[in-house]
């Protein structure tokens, strides 16, 4: 990472101990210097008596990177090392030299300098150099051009050994190239890079990362082959994302600078804000410290804090994460079959690389850090609210109803991370260790009994209050597995003598040709207008009034409705009516076709967000994007490339009309199972890779794909057939 510093004069490093001439032990030690061989014994002594000695303690830097530097070094006793941007890059010992380009006014300091214990160092002025160079011209010359030589050979060995390493990846073959940008090809240096190319805005919104053939990648990226370049920005989804990841990461960096004993990692995503999990705090008062984070990220990115994306050695990082408190992190590295990876980093903050960042922080603007049930919650400001088209607030702001009503942090939420973490799976990396580990069927059966366990808990509570409760709502967002979870409340209520008709909102969607149409042109089928409330309601009203009633059927591959498909059915006494679908607690949905009073309200949806790293977790949305595109793929005729087209519309339809509920909600549930996503890759890998390269869906393919890289794969043999998870991978013991 790349810190710019101020160019101002070299310091003192220990002025107590400045001036000395040097001994007759220090010109012995000097003449034994690669650069003054050749020299007579003479020579050197006049050469020493134009140096001085300075006394190094351990840890203090003799130079840093980014100053001017006045003295050449040459190191008497005791090592120093050499850092450049935070990489070591050598350890230096009894007669070595250092700092010669920046002696000879060449550029300023490129590295760091620092005593690995106590040392003795003679070093030589600019002054002192011209001074030597009149008087004696010959020794002057000398040193000169040893130096110079010096400089040649370890610019020979760095060349040779770059060489050989791009001869083992990627040398560039042609000096030029060709790339098509908004239509026009153009002819560009090879390693030319993204932000050169494409500028800083399109259509008036910041570009946050570039397309190389459609691949999403930073704007720091260099072109090494024909291609065809885009970009990515904050109105595209893919855009936001890289937004809010890029400020985490942030955020990282400034908490490990202002609050080193506590320990933060970043949350799921919460519309127009990203949550911020307190992992371990310290004695500062958390409002303090909020303030002091926020503070210094804004500082960061005033001072030109860069964000990049670096290469490492599988076993390096594997040991930096160790080192640092992060055994999770290197757990995760230990399936790698690549022996190097990408990470992102800020400062000292490094974190997995799973997909571009935004290296340009001056673009970073308008957030703010606000107090959380959690910890903090990032609020990303107009920035990111201007662009998402068609977001409305219901009632209330997004960030207040967030902090009143945390989306996934409900009681059972909470459970079901806590007992996880008591099983030792508190991440992926600890998850992929208990697959390889063959713990994968005890970890199955304690999920799905978890889930049984809390869903014989909610017909118990339907049962204290039989005669009273007459309809369930159930509401959730898109591929929330609220048609299994019905069917096993069903199950459950049965057990009580509960019978359980259910009126799925899904078979009240109206024709294709009435189905509303949203601002992109496209049916919106997450508008409460796409439901037939009127044959709902008619329906439920003669229900509930004793009346054989004849449920509606919708047809997804037809588009068709059929309001009389079923056979009659009666609601008994003491039976209760399921309304189950997104709009499930939107109060106008039934709109007093029955009594406040016996309505039980539950929202369902999956809440766990695993993490990945301190910076990345499995977010419970693509979760379902991922269930949905398996689902769909063989059950309602949709590709993976239509689900994800129509994604943004989904997501908009949540924010618009299924969250605002969740609030009204008597319980809710979490349909999460930690396994999920290792089942869902056997399917939705080869889906996601009949998306087409050319298509607009496959950058959010190809971050998918990423996604699901992390996970161990296991196969789907001891998911138990009234799993959720059967709903979409097929081979449930319920009909659909």
């Amino acid at each position: 990472m790349t810190t710019r510093m101020s160019n101002v004069t070299e310091r003192q490093p220990c002025e107590e101990s400045i001036g000395r001439p040097l001994t007759g032990d220090d010109i012995a030690v000097l003449g034994t210097a690669p650069v003054i061989q050749g020299l007579s014994a003479e020579g050197v002594r006049v050469l020493a008596s134009y140096l001085e000695v300075i006394s190094c303690r351990r840890e203090l830097d003799i130079a840093r990177e980014g100053e001017d530097g006045l003295y050449a070094f040459f190191v008497l006793k005791g090592r120093v090392q050499i850092r450049r941007k935070g990489v070591l890059l050598q350890q230096l010992g009894c007669g070595d030299h250092f700092g010669e380009l920046a002696f000879m006014g060449l550029r300023p300091r490129s590295a760091t300098v620092s005593a690995l214990e106590e040392s003795r160092l003679a070093r030589i002025s600019r002054e002192s150099f011209e001074a030597m160079s009149v008087a004696h011209p010959d020794i002057a010359l000398h040193l000169l051009q040893s130096l110079i030589s010096s400089v040649g050979d370890q610019l020979v060995a760095v060349t040779d050994s770059m060489g050989q390493l791009l001869r083992q990846r990627s040398l560039p073959r042609r000096m030029s190239l060709n790339i098509r940008i908004d239509g026009e090809v153009r002819t560009v240096p090879t390693g030319t890079p993204l932000s050169e190319l494409v500028g800083e805005e399109r259509d008036g919104a910041s570009i946050v990362a570039g397309l190389i053939n459609n691949r999403p990648v930073s704007l720091d990226s260099q072109v090494s082959a024909d291609c065809d370049v885009g970009v990515l920005t904050l109105v595209d989804g893919e855009g936001r994302r890289i937004y809010r990841r890029s400020i985490g990461l942030l955020l990282m960096e400034a908490a490990r600078l202002v609050a080193p004993g506590w320990r933060l990692r970043i949350g799921p995503s919460v519309s127009f804000g990203q949550v911020v999990c307190i992992e371990a705090a310290g004695p500062e008062d958390p409002s303090e410290v909020r303030k002091a984070i926020l503070e210094k990220m804004q500082d960061l990115i005033k001072d030109g804090e860069e964000l990049t994306e670096e290469l490492w050695m599988v076993e390096e990082a594997k040991s930096h994460f160790v080192q640092i408190g992060l055994p999770d992190t290197a757990r995760l590295l230990e399936r790698c079959c690549e022996p190097s990876v990408v990470l992102a980093c800020c400062g000292e903050t490094y974190a997995v690389g799973l997909g571009p960042i935004l290296t340009v922080e001056s673009r970073m603007c308008d957030f703010d850090l606000v107090e959380h049930p959690q910890g903090f919650l990032i609020d990303f400001g107009d920035v990111v609210r201007s662009r998402l088209r068609g977001f409305v607030s219901v009632n209330l702001n997004e960030v207040e109803n967030e902090l009143r009503h945390p989306r996934f942090f409900e009681p059972m939420a909470l459970e079901h991370r806590h007992w996880l973490a008591a099983m030792g799976v508190r991440s992926v990396g600890s998850f992929n260790q208990f697959c390889v580990e063959g713990r994968v069927p005890h970890l199955i059966q304690v999920s799905e009994g978890f889930h049984e366990k809390r869903i014989g808990a909610i017909a118990d509570l339907v049962a204290d209050r039989r005669g009273n409760i007459r309809v369930i709502r159930i509401a959730g967002p898109s591929s929330s597995g609220k048609t299994t979870f019905i069917n096993r409340l069903s199950v459950q209520l049965a057990i009580h003598g509960i019978r359980a008709l259910t009126l799925g909102l899904d078979d009240y969607y109206v024709d294709r040709d009435r189905t509303p149409i949203d601002a992109s042109g496209d049916y919106d089928f997450e508008a409460l207008e796409a439901i037939d409330r009127v044959l709902l309601q008619r329906q439920l009203g003669a229900l509930l009034a004793g009346e054989p009633v004849r449920r509606s059927r919708y047809n997804f591959l037809t588009g068709k409705s059929h309001p009389d498909h079923h056979e009659p059915v009666v609601l008994g006494s003491g039976d209760v009516i399921i309304t189950e679908g997104i709009h499930g607690l939107n109060p106008t949905l039934l709109d007093g076709a029955v009594d406040a009073s016996e309505v039980f309200s539950i929202f369902i949806h999956p809440s766990l967000d695993l993490p990945i790293d301190q910076l990345s977790v499995i977010a419970p949305t693509d979760v379902r994007l991922i269930r949905r595109i398996v689902r769909d793929r063989f059950r309602r005729g949709y590709s993976a490339t239509d689900n994800i087209t129509r994604w943004s519309s989904v997501r908009r339809g949540e924010q618009i009309h299924i969250y605002p509920y969740m609030n009204l909600a008597d319980i809710v549930f979490d349909s999460s199972l930690v396994y999920e996503l290792a089942v869902l890759k056997i399917f939705a890998e080869r889906y996601l890779l009949e998306v087409p390269q050319s298509h607009p869906a496959h950058p959010l393919a190809v971050r998918l794909r990423r996604l699901m890289d992390q996970v161990v794969p296991i196969f789907p043999n001891h998911v138990p057939p009234t799993s959720v998870l059967r709903e979409f991978i097929g081979g449930s013991g319920f009909e659909y």
